[in-house]
């Protein structure tokens, strides 16, 4: 038999209370017109009650809910590019064949306003990665991406990343990345459709790195003005970046 939940319970019981001590005051005061006129009175109100509660302060502070959750998600973001996303950007980079132009984008045309952000997402959306798996150092790729293993993992465990599917789906191609080339022993002799397995997987995990990239700039520069000047700076598709400022 299914037990019923004790909301129930304390809602009726609640409710008897309230009808047991209206019967005492008519018994009192014998005055239904008084009972019935602040009755009506209360629950006239709870209608507006509920607006203010449910539409206004609700929403309100859900509003601040999430601010204060997508902080701390790109308090998690920045450790990520910090530790792994900045240095794999490079790595992977060695493997897309037309990487002039994407380094053309991202480095001299881009002056990092909101319109350039903007056109950047939207080719990004067409942009033809050509990625050769053997174009690149896989075996550097290889032992680079093993030495965050742990990293990638206490990433991935932290509950507040399923608020933001985008970046839950990078760590796993990046993560699906390490497992395909930490089980295979030599990576200098492969079959040609392994490598195309491989470029594919490295296609996918740095479209959605880059993708992530801008917008974690973006973010910095809005935010953080300073951590985004040491950013541009090391920006990770420019050949001469470095921390100096200049």
């Amino acid at each position: 038999m299914k037990r019923i939940p004790w909301k129930i319970y304390l809602g009726l019981t609640l409710m008897a209370l309230s009808l047991i001590f209206y019967l005492i005051h008519y018994a009192v005061f014998r005055d239904s017109h008084h009972i019935f006129l602040y009755l009506i009175g209360d629950i006239a109100f709870v209608f507006i009650q509920v607006l203010l509660v449910t539409m206004i302060i609700d929403q309100l502070l859900s509003r601040r809910e999430k601010r204060s959750l997508l902080n701390k998600l790109n308090m998690v973001i920045g450790a990520f590019f910090s530790e792994v996303g900045t240095h794999l950007l490079k790595l992977f980079n060695q493997f897309d064949s037309y990487n002039d132009q994407i380094r053309k984008d991202l480095t001299e045309n881009n002056d990092w306003s909101n319109k350039a952000f903007s056109n950047m997402n939207k080719r990004l959306k067409d942009y033809n990665h050509h990625i050769e798996s053997q174009k690149g150092d896989l075996l550097a790729l290889r032992v680079f991406l093993q030495g965050k293993r742990e990293f990638l993992l206490a990433l991935l465990e932290n509950p507040n990343l399923l608020e933001h599917e985008a970046f839950t789906e990078l760590l796993w191609a990046v993560f699906h990345l390490t497992e395909e080339l930490s089980f295979r022993e030599d990576l200098r002799q492969l079959p040609d459709t392994d490598y195309n397995h491989l470029s594919v997987d490295i296609q996918r995990a740095y479209h959605l790195l880059i993708v992530e990239w801008l917008a974690y700039m973006r973010h910095l520069r809005d935010s953080y003005p300073y951590l985004f000047s040491l950013a541009v700076r090391m920006n990770p598709f420019n050949p001469n970046a470095s921390a100096v400022v200049k």
